[in-house]
């Protein structure tokens, strides 16, 4: 390997240390600002700062873009590392410390962070750990797979570690577009009126200066489990398909499509996937995260360009990534999190927001993030950056759970992170209600008819119908006696079946 061509920067190449040193760079109640969105995040570095303070008792606040790694998440939560913890997370053993109140979890829009942090709402950042393909002449930090927050956090941080990932090819530089708004008063339009546009540069700048270690390291990312597109799947995405060309046929949409945007795991990689069957030529996309299906759609020439901030494949996607990167690198573009979840350029382009809900209520209120009312399971994320500013704002999800016996369609929510003010489509695989134009009774009648399971349909109506005959012709008619009977009757007897 040519370290040469991985630290260009003459001034810190005596930084190189093992990721044992760079460890001692970290103190109790420092905040530490990590790299990573599912991708990205550096792990050599926190494996070892776990290891270091596997026996003391110290706290760390961590911040990173979303998603990281088991090296970073998992191993600071089995060794009670972590007193807070933004902005997302999906490892078992951080939800797990978050759920027993050990850790403090601030769920957060993820667009809303990286100002949040720039205006010192979050308190200072004392240490980033970005990992990278390379740095530059001057100092810029190349990012691997996602950029997230990394920008904002190397301009806050007082001290950066750079941990240069060998595994990760050289051929990612150019692949990123790194802009950071200014704040206001100064605050300018982000310059993107496209998809295909870039503003910024193609690294992180940063003052050589601040750089304070260098770790090379050769670790992988931990790929995504994605399972193939089922039956559930491809039903949700045959409604969803059927509804945006009957959009164009009716003059909604116009005829050269919008960009699209979708959220991650199984259920919206599936749903994009089944996306090919689209007569189209000419599909934008602008999300967050960058799944398998889209290059599948690449692949299948139906793609203009892929505007992401991470790209999140399964080991089979990596592979085919890493084989074609300079096809794939002549599609994607990733950029900082608060430029690819922006609310003003989402509004701009007219994007269609896809992304999935736990549960669903009557209303069209919808729950992405807790189980039951009380427990996190991953966080909000990016999805309302999207949908509350979408053309058209879609939430999916399979209308029953756990063998039917959890229904995702009820009476009210357990917990709201979406309201009914801005969701407009609902769709399982049982059908799509269009909500558009509705009001809320209109709604209830329209999401029980086409998207709840048999099971449960004729007890949702009679519910409604109950709730009306009680309290006779008001805005929003629900029986708060009974709203939550289902929640509770799965807590006591493991199904919200009667």
């Amino acid at each position: 390997m040519n370290f040469e061509e991985r630290i260009r920067c003459n001034i810190i190449k005596n930084k190189v240390m093992s990721a044992e040193e760079a460890a001692l760079l970290i103190k109790d109640g420092m905040t530490i600002g990590t790299s990573g969105f599912v991708t990205g995040g550096p792990k050599a570095v926190p494996l070892a700062i776990a290891e270091r303070y596997k026996n003391e008792k110290i706290k760390l606040n961590l911040y990173t873009g979303a998603i990281v790694g088991d090296e970073l998440d998992g191993a600071f939560a089995r060794e009670g590392l972590v007193n807070k913890r933004i902005p997302y997370q999906t490892n078992k053993d951080m939800r797990n410390a978050i759920n027993n109140g050990s850790v403090k979890f601030i769920d957060m829009h993820l667009s809303h962070m990286p100002q949040q942090i720039r205006y010192g709402f979050l308190g200072k950042i004392d240490i980033a750990i970005i990992e990278a393909t390379a740095i530059t002449e001057d100092g810029g930090i190349i990012p691997t797979m996602s950029v997230g927050n990394s920008p904002t956090f190397v301009n806050m941080a007082d001290k950066v570690i750079v941990e240069i990932n060998t595994s990760q090819p050289i051929e990612l530089e150019g692949m990123h577009d790194i802009y950071e708004p200014k704040d206001p008063p100064y605050r300018e339009p982000i310059p993107i009126s496209k998809v295909s546009d870039r503003i910024g540069v193609p690294y992180i700048p940063c003052n050589p200066d601040k750089i304070a270690a260098v770790v090379f390291s050769d670790m992988k990312d931990t790929t995504l489990q994605l399972t193939s597109i089922n039956e559930t799947s491809k039903k949700i995405s045959d409604y969803l398909i059927d509804f945006l060309q009957t959009e164009i046929k009716h003059g909604r949409l116009p005829k050269t499509f919008l960009p699209l945007q979708s959220g991650v795991g199984n259920v919206a990689n599936a749903v994009l996937g089944g996306f090919i069957e689209l007569k189209y030529n000419n599909l934008n996309l602008y999300s967050e995260v960058i799944q398998d299906s889209v290059l599948d759609l690449i692949d299948a020439d139906k793609v203009e360009k892929v505007s992401g901030t991470a790209l999140t494949l399964s080991e089979e996607g990596l592979k085919r990534f890493y084989t074609n990167i300079n096809k794939y690198k002549e599609k994607i573009i990733l950029r900082p999190q608060e430029i690819s979840n922006n609310p003003e350029i989402i509004r701009r382009l007219g994007v269609i927001s896809i992304n999935t809900a736990i549960e669903v209520d009557i209303y069209g209120n919808v729950n992405s993030t807790h189980i039951l009312g009380t427990k996190m399971m991953n966080g909000i994320g990016g999805s309302a950056d999207f949908t509350r500013n979408a053309y058209i704002s879609i939430f999916a999800t399979p209308s029953t759970a756990k063998d039917d016996n959890i229904s995702c369609i009820v009476p009210m929510v357990s917990h709201v992170d979406h309201t009914e003010h801005d969701v407009m489509v609902v769709v399982t695989e049982q059908g799509l209600a269009d909500l558009r134009g509705l009001s809320p009774k209109e709604r209830a009648i329209a999401i029980i008819k086409n998207c709840a399971h048999p099971d449960y349909k004729d007890v949702l109506m009679e519910y409604y119908e109950r709730a009306i005959k009680k309290h006779g012709a008001v805005q929003t008619p629900n029986l708060l006696d009974e709203a939550f009977l289902w929640h509770t009757r799965y807590s006591n007897t493991g199904s919200m079946k009667i």
